[in-house]
C-alpha cells in the first residue's frame, strides 16, 4: 500500500495542474514485537522497507517510527532503528486521520 493511497487529487481552480492533498502520518507507538537494528553502510529506508516489509513503499513506517524527517532516504551507519512489525495497525491508522 503507498503512503498517497489515501491522499486525494486536488485540481486549482485557475490551472490544469493536479496535486495531491497532504498527507499526516500516525503516530507509530512501540510495541514488544518491533525489531531493533543497527544500521550500516549502504543502508536506505526505501531498502530496509523491502527487507522486512516486502515493500519498498512502506519506508515511511520506518522513518515515522524513527522520526527521521529529513528529505533523504539514506541512514547513516550506526544509528539504532526501530522496525515496526504491526504494519496492519500502522496502515489502518492512517488511512483513518486521513479520512
Amino acid at each position: 500500500m503507498s503512503r498517497y493511497t489515501s491522499s486525494e487529487v486536488l485540481k486549482r481552480k485557475d490551472s490544469k495542474k493536479q496535486y495531491l492533498e497532504s498527507t499526516i502520518y500516525p503516530i507509530v507507538k512501540p510495541s514488544d514485537t518491533d525489531l531493533y537494528i543497527i544500521s550500516e553502510k549502504g543502508d536506505r529506508l526505501d531498502l530496509l522497507a523491502n527487507k522486512y516489509y516486502g515493500d519498498q513503499t512502506m519506508w515511511w513506517i520506518i522513518a515515522t517510527a524513527n522520526n527521521i524527517n529529513d528529505a533523504t532516504f539514506y541512514v547513516e551507519p550506526g544509528i539504532q532503528l526501530r522496525i515496526p512489525t504491526d504494519t496492519a495497525k500502522v496502515l489502518s491508522d492512517l488511512q483513518n486521520i486521513n479520512k
